[in-house]
């Protein structure tokens, strides 16, 4: 039955992408935000779902809406918000609704510090190359899907992105608990998000509240060599199902990435490093669980390719090639560059990372990152100070930097024009990989524009 549903917040990610797969049910779609980015504005405006004037605005809060979604980047005082709380109108976080729409469907919940938007992807292009019907949250977009999230009343099954963040302004609890899956993998636990939990301890709480909350006869998904983990899934419930995995063997034979079978069968795939045989061993084995078998997991791994920013090579020359992440977090700093490094040995690597997010600049997590990019023949810092000025957090000086990473051949920036100028001296005979890591923009600096002209050399 088609509802009248209010998004408080639609410019977010996740929070446009639900508004566009609900309207594309039938439901009638109403939203507000203070300000909303690309690509987001240009979906609302194309689906005309755009706000005719930014802010919030009480007005459209109304006893006529059959519930109103808020998503977390609104604030605790947000009119709309109160407006709502005041009229007594069902109040939903995004994770919230999800559960509300999909209580009669086999959960899946892929969560974890890092990898498990692309264990989610691969999960989704199995299912999806041989012809299944599911539904499917996901954190970012991925090819061949057109929005990051399908809530149907026919599939079955629905795959679930979860992570540990608060659910809204007015739930601090972690989005993934909201889900109460039938089948949670968890990937690997590595501290993060330092604002929200201060201590290591406090962040592993909220994965063993994961896994102590998995329902009876519930199927608990986790990485054998992650030693924390390997706490978690061996935590006594005998009445849920624990199932390790281990890094699925593989080789690289003249530049190509292969899968080896149990049968010694050589799998060509277009992912590379050992996080990612982790990461398709542990998609690998929620599809054996949800009916895709080993032969037609084979079938479809090869025409995977990968999930935008995640290892993506974004230029190419005959002796330089330019990589783009997603990294931030210390673990997946250090997991892509000893990736790119494994698979170009003979290469000169120069990894660039961008500390932007709540927790890479504060001073309290910045020893998380001592020799994480070790395997890089050089390591580049990038901070963008007005990053500092809006999180309101202290100025972070060269010599801090310097000895947090400990790497012998270390840069630090804080002007993205001379980051520019200084990559574009960079030349090595041997030949050169450029690994461009940020959750955010490098101040702006069009990253596609840096690597065409970086190949041109």
């Amino acid at each position: 039955m088609p509802q009248s549903i209010h998004f408080i917040s639609i410019g977010g990610s996740a929070m446009h992408n639900l508004a566009l797969a609900l309207q594309q049910q039938g439901h009638t779609i109403t939203g507000s935000d203070e300000i909303i980015y690309e690509p987001s504005r240009t979906r609302l405006q194309q689906y005309k779902l755009l706000p005719g004037e930014m802010g919030w605005f009480p007005d459209k809060i109304n006893t006529g809406l059959d519930a109103v979604i808020v998503g977390m980047h609104a604030r605790k005082d947000n009119p709309e918000l109160a407006k709502a709380l005041e009229l007594g109108l069902p109040i939903y976080s995004y994770p919230e609704f999800i559960y509300q729409q999909s209580q009669e469907k086999q959960r899946i919940v892929i969560a974890g510090s890092h990898g498990k938007t692309t264990i989610a992807a691969i999960i989704l292009h199995a299912l999806k190359y041989h012809n299944r019907i599911f539904d499917y949250w996901i954190g970012d977009p991925i090819d061949g899907f057109d929005t990051t999230v399908r809530l149907s009343s026919n599939a079955p099954l629905i795959i679930i992105e979860g992570d540990e963040y608060a659910s809204s302004p007015i739930d601090s609890r972690p989005k993934f608990l909201h889900y109460k899956p039938h089948i949670a993998l968890i990937n690997g636990i590595a501290w993060d998000h330092i604002n929200l939990y201060p201590t290591w301890d406090e962040y592993v709480d909220q994965f063993e509240s994961l896994a102590e909350a998995m329902p009876k006869a519930g199927i608990l998904i986790f990485d054998e060599s992650d030693d924390m983990l390997d706490v978690i899934g061996q935590k006594e419930r005998d009445d849920i199902t624990k199932v390790p995995y281990f890094p699925h063997p593989g080789k690289v034979i003249d530049g190509q990435n292969y899968l080896i079978t149990k049968q010694g069968k050589q799998i060509p795939i277009n992912l590379f490093g050992q996080h990612n045989l982790k990461n398709i061993a542990g998609a690998m084995t929620v599809c054996d669980r949800i009916g895709i078998t080993e032969e037609q997991f084979y079938e479809a791994i090869p025409s995977f390719k990968g999930v935008s920013c995640r290892l993506e090579k974004i230029a190419e020359s005959a002796n330089r090639i330019v990589y783009r992440d997603f990294a931030h977090s210390p673990a997946k700093v250090e997991a892509a560059t000893e990736a790119v490094k494994q698979q170009y040995p003979s290469k000169e690597l120069i990894a660039v990372v961008e500390l932007h997010t709540f927790s890479s600049l504060n001073k309290a997590f910045l020893d998380q990152y001592n020799e994480t990019m070790n395997a890089a023949d050089e390591a580049v810092i990038f901070i963008d100070t007005k990053t500092l000025v809006d999180n309101q957090l202290s100025s972070i000086s060269t010599d801090e930097v310097k000895a947090a990473f400990d790497h012998k051949n270390l840069h630090v920036f804080t002007d993205a024009s001379v980051l520019h100028d200084y990559l574009q001296t960079k030349q090595s005979k041997k030949g050169q990989v450029f690994l461009l890591m940020s959750s955010g923009t490098f101040d702006g600096m069009n990253i596609k524009t840096v690597a065409d002209e970086l190949t041109h050399y």
